[in-house]
């Protein structure tokens, strides 16, 4: 089988030497909000630094990570990724790992868009898998805002404590576990045998939709557990049992693989944690149990797991459920008033 690279190099080449002594076009770099196949968001970032060009993407779920490659060739740009793929036997051992590379070539469209194309090997190695995708430059972060004369309207009761008014599944063919007990909303992920997969239930999510806020909310996440607070339903503030884990991205009240706490404030699993979030023109402050962890930082682009990628976009709150057990109570959120 060619591989992918070679594939696409012969298809650049293709489109005439004449124009690939031109400079390389670097319109490409900046950041890029992408509607990847299927309709999921996705993100990419292309950069020049040092004399060569790099990257990283974001596509669909998971975090952001860096591509294997840029090239930016009569017009095309060209992004490289691999991925491990793992060969098992019949008793389900892991005998060889393999390296499958694809490719995403993109060019401009109409305006400051990109039209792509993604290229990926089959897993099984019969051929490619081929889909057309679409990409929207972001505009440039703007300086932090000053927060002390950003005013605030009045506090939105989301959760009345009683029952799952003004909520709803995000996902309307998921079996939702989110159950209203106690003053408390919980996730109650149901039990499953040892060595098989959970079984996935639904995202909860306001039926408003909100641009600018700030958001209180109480949370309880058992130990191993993992949720998250989606604000404007694409940036996702972490909930995850990382007590004594060192400072990651990961780590319970991060914006999810961009932005690491500035230090551990997370208690211990089971107990009820705080969290306060702001977020006023792409920049988001985190206060988790009082704590300043997150101090009006930049928000590049959506996160993993986002309803869209288009941060400009009025969006709900939105709970993470297919990840395991948490409890929230006392969710509280103050509009920004223009």
């Amino acid at each position: 089988m060619v591989p992918v690279v070679l594939k696409l190099a012969a298809l650049v080449m293709a489109l005439g030497t004449g124009r690939l002594a031109a400079a390389p076009n670097e319109s490409f770099v900046g950041r890029w909000a992408l509607t990847i196949p299927g309709g999921g968001a996705g993100w990419l970032e292309i950069k020049k630094e040092k004399g060569y060009y790099d990257g990283s993407i974001l596509w669909g779920g998971g975090s952001v990570l860096p591509v294997s490659s840029v090239v930016i060739a009569d017009e095309t740009l060209i992004v490289t990724r691999t991925n491990d793929v793992q060969r098992k036997d019949a008793a389900g051992k892991v005998v060889r790992t393999q390296q499958f590379t694809e490719a995403i070539t993109a060019k401009f469209g109409e305006g400051d868009t990109l039209t792509l194309t993604r290229l990926a090997p089959k897993l099984n190695g019969t051929g490619y898998d081929s889909a057309e995708f679409s990409g929207k430059r972001i505009p440039a972060l703007p300086s932090k805002p000053d927060l002390k004369k950003v005013k605030f309207g009045e506090p939105i009761i989301l959760f009345n404590g009683k029952d799952l008014a003004g909520w709803k599944a995000k996902e309307e063919k998921v079996e939702s576990a989110w159950k209203v007990e106690g003053g408390v909303l919980s996730n109650l992920v149901p039990k499953h045998a040892p060595g098989t997969p959970a079984k996935r239930t639904a995202n909860l999510r306001t039926e408003k939709e909100f641009e600018d806020f700030n958001l209180k909310v109480e949370v309880s996440v058992p130990a191993g557990s993992n949720s998250g607070v989606y604000l404007r339903g694409i940036y996702e503030i972490q909930v995850f049992d990382s007590y004594g884990k060192p400072l990651d991205s990961h780590n319970m009240g991060a914006l999810y693989s961009r932005i690491t706490p500035s230090v551990a404030a997370e208690k211990p699993p089971g107990e009820w944690q705080t969290l306060d979030m702001t977020l006023v023109d792409r920049h988001v402050t985190v206060v988790l149990n009082g704590t300043t962890i997150i101090d009006n930082q930049p928000a590049a682009g959506c996160t993993g797991g986002a309803m869209w990628s288009d941060q400009f976009k009025p969006g709900p709150i939105y709970l993470q459920g297919d990840h395991g057990t948490v409890s929230y109570r006392n969710l509280v959120l103050r509009p920004v008033v223009k």
